[in-house]
């Protein structure tokens, strides 16, 4: 299950990250600092993705068992 984690962790990290990344460009009151919160943003979108990956990894492992 590690390594389905670890390969789901590594797409919805990245599409996390680059959507909270997106809200501090988009959002007027963020913009302006921007520079201080666009590496927070990214971190938090990798950090937030790693519990929802393993969710998502033993979903496709009981959906996987159940066929087998």
């Amino acid at each position: 299950m590690l390594k389905i984690a670890v390969l789901v962790w590594i797409m919805l990290g990245t599409a996390l990250a680059g959507s909270l990344v997106l809200v501090v460009l988009t959002v007027p009151s963020l913009y302006d600092q921007g520079m201080k919160l666009i590496p927070y943003a990214a971190a938090a979108g990798f950090i937030l993705a790693a519990p929802l990956a393993a969710l998502v990894a033993r979903k496709i492992q009981g959906a996987v068992a159940a066929r087998a």
